[in-house]
């Protein structure tokens, strides 16, 4: 639909819905009546158009072939790909059963092993293919480094242009909640990781613990924003008082925190300054794919999450489907997928398939998946 065809609507909408509030003397003025007319308007018009119209593409990999070639495109092979991140000249994912992380230059597709050893599993701090990982996760990036999380439940860095991985938090082979310094920490299988705005500080959806966990990046001083280690719930609240169950992907703005809480099918929003955690979407145990408002919409598994500081865009895992969440008025919909069944199709909106998406970053309106149980990474523009 058209710029033109659209304001014709809108503006025979306004009239429509002012004629009928002044029927039923919703406005006592004029001006009040066509402020809520207004309103109206651009709500019923929200409801045009819900079909996407984005195109998904397979970017690299071959679905249905894992391996650990390096090639580029389709030609290269991932294992169960998981968290993504972009410093806007390549993707970076964690390639969780190879054991490795992997970088893709986004002009060019082509794939190679910045670090890690592929079938080679284990904690050892070094360079490039010398360091070792065990089923790593979740990534961030600063442009700078790289931000791992572990399985070996720890939080690693990653020196981009030398490759050189050390272990930034917890300590391998550990499990725990401790709040301390570096390797004094500890996690319980730590799985989404995001940075905030200025680049100080990471956050940690720490799995198994089912908290929320800020990790200084300059002293590698680690504390619990949220939840309570060993008690999951739904709860919101603030800080400890707060409950999760299974948070996985998490992903930040200048001001909050957005976590794809997994085995409560919900998404949930942190307030950095305060802890405060509300539930945005979805409702704590509901499974389902509604596309709705806020506590109406429903998820299923969501894994992976990330914002345009507009909307968030999740990977609903068990849906096999791609949302999108406007986060002013919290409206879901389906950007991509359709809920209930599996594939590899490449094509447009809900025609597109999907297989155990899990993580998903975005750069310059462009969203790339770890489309994992496929073993390729998809593009959807």
């Amino acid at each position: 639909m058209n710029l033109f065809v659209k304001k014709k609507i809108f503006q025979s909408i306004i009239c429509i819905a002012s004629v009928s509030m002044f029927v039923v003397g919703c406005g006592k003025d004029k001006n009040n009546s066509y402020e809520q007319a207004t309103y109206a308007a651009a709500f019923l018009l929200s409801q045009q158009d819900t079909t996407s119209t984005k195109t998904i593409s397979t970017f690299a990999g071959s679905a249905g072939n894992s391996g650990s070639t390096d090639a580029t495109g389709t030609e290269a092979l991932f294992n169960q790909p998981d968290g993504i991140a972009t410093d806007g000249t390549n993707l970076y994912v964690a390639d969780s059963n190879n054991h490795t992380i992997r970088k893709i230059e986004i002009t060019s597709g082509t794939v190679t092993t910045l670090a890690g050893s592929a079938g080679n599993s284990g904690s050892a701090d070094g360079t490039g293919t010398a360091a070792r990982f065990n089923k790593p996760i979740g990534i961030a990036t600063d442009k700078t480094n790289l931000y791992v999380t572990d399985t070996n439940h720890t939080i690693r860095k990653i020196v981009i242009s030398t490759g050189v991985v050390t272990t930034l938090a917890g300590t391998a082979g550990t499990t725990g909640s401790n709040d301390a310094t570096g390797t004094s920490a500890t996690f319980n299988s730590p799985n989404g990781i995001t940075i905030d705005s200025d680049n100080t500080n990471l956050y940690v959806s720490d799995y198994g613990n089912n908290t929320i966990r800020k990790v200084v990046i300059s002293t590698g001083v680690v504390t619990t924003l949220a939840g309570s280690a060993g008690s999951s719930g739904s709860t919101d609240d603030t800080g400890t008082s707060a409950r999760f169950s299974g948070p996985a992907g998490i992903t930040a703005d200048s001001t909050q925190l957005y976590v794809a809480d997994s085995k409560n099918h919900t998404i949930r929003k942190i307030e950095i300054s305060t802890g405060a955690v509300t539930t945005l979407a979805g409702s704590a145990g509901a499974t389902g794919s509604t596309d709705s408002s806020g506590t109406s919409a429903r998820f299923n598994g969501p894994v992976g999450i990330v914002t345009d500081n507009t909307n968030l865009y999740v990977s609903d895992y068990s849906n096999n489907t791609i949302r999108q969440i406007v986060i002013s008025s919290k409206t879901v919909t389906t950007l991509a997928g359709t809920a209930g069944e599996s594939g590899t199709t490449d094509g447009t909106g809900t025609a597109a398939r999907f297989n155990g998406p899990a993580g998903i970053t975005i750069y310059n309106s462009i969203i790339y998946v770890s489309d994992s149980q496929n073993h390729t990474i998809r593009k959807i523009k």
